[in-house]
């Protein structure tokens, strides 16, 4: 039982980074705890994160999870109940409300010094759209979408698009998607292995996969190494857009024509 206690310490301590906004949130929680009146703000920001973090870390909650079917990997899911961002705001809020001058300056002075720009994150970039996602891939996403909006079609897509590409159009399908990129799911996927795993592309693997999965679409980083050039392999190349290639496969693109025509046959 020690042993799983210790294995949820670090696993909550891993999930708050032991960052300012723990502290912040503590803060902000014992604030709460002695100022807030209403029960049901209480219920939700004093009693409630309180009760999820200790049963967290109650070794029993882990085996009955893991017991009742769930992924013991998962299990730091149960922290995101847990409004930290919430609980700091609201209780600053609380707080310069009672102190409105010197309130306000020392929760702005708080927040400035304790959070970092929000730019320097990996994945997080100025919106260069109104979708908030790469002009890249709505260029991509507009080439090779369905023109009819009932339609779909199939492409495979370097891993840096595939979030951004099932965002803007659901009409693209794609072979694989966030669990490939995720190690520890350790998923297999045909077109993946053949499309990122070696550091040349065999092109013909490639093309077996893809048309195993009917993927109509290639899309691929200009600077990604092939053993040959697909064109030579009957792959039809579309555009450059942005340093990524785009290619079209006509046997596959064929085939799910057929498939369409023999549909809209049948209705």
């Amino acid at each position: 039982m020690f042993g799983i206690f210790m294995e949820s310490l670090v696993i909550f301590k891993l999930y708050t980074g032991l960052k300012f906004l723990l502290l912040l949130s503590a803060i902000a929680w014992v604030y709460l705890l002695i100022r807030e009146r209403d029960k049901r703000i209480r219920l939700l920001l004093v009693y409630a994160p309180l009760l999820v973090v200790v049963l967290f870390l109650f070794p029993v909650s882990r085996k009955v999870f893991v017991a009742a079917g769930l992924d013991g990997e998962t299990y730091y899911r149960v922290l995101w109940t847990v409004p930290m961002g919430l609980i700091f705001v609201y209780g600053a809020c609380r707080f310069f409300a009672e102190h409105k001058r010197i309130g306000v300056a020392i929760s702005g002075l708080l927040v400035v010094l304790c959070g970092s720009y929000v730019y320097k994150g990996q994945y997080i970039s100025k919106a260069e759209n109104l979708y908030h996602i790469p002009d890249t891939a709505i260029k991509i996403c507009d080439l090779i979408g369905p023109e009819d909006p009932g339609a779909y079609v199939s492409a495979v897509m370097p891993p840096e698009l595939i979030h951004f590409v099932r965002q803007y159009d659901a009409g693209i399908h794609m072979p694989y998607g966030r669990e490939m990129i995720v190690n520890q799911w350790s998923y297999y996927n045909a077109v993946y292995e053949a499309m990122e795993k070696p550091e040349v592309v065999d092109v013909d693997a490639l093309l077996q996969a893809v048309r195993e999965d009917y993927c109509q679409y290639i899309v691929m980083a200009k600077n990604r190494a092939t053993d040959v050039d697909p064109q030579d392999r009957g792959l039809v190349f579309l555009d450059e857009i942005d340093g990524y290639y785009i290619y079209e496969d006509p046997v596959t693109a064929k085939t799910v024509e057929q498939w369409q025509d023999y549909y809209e046959d049948e209705e």
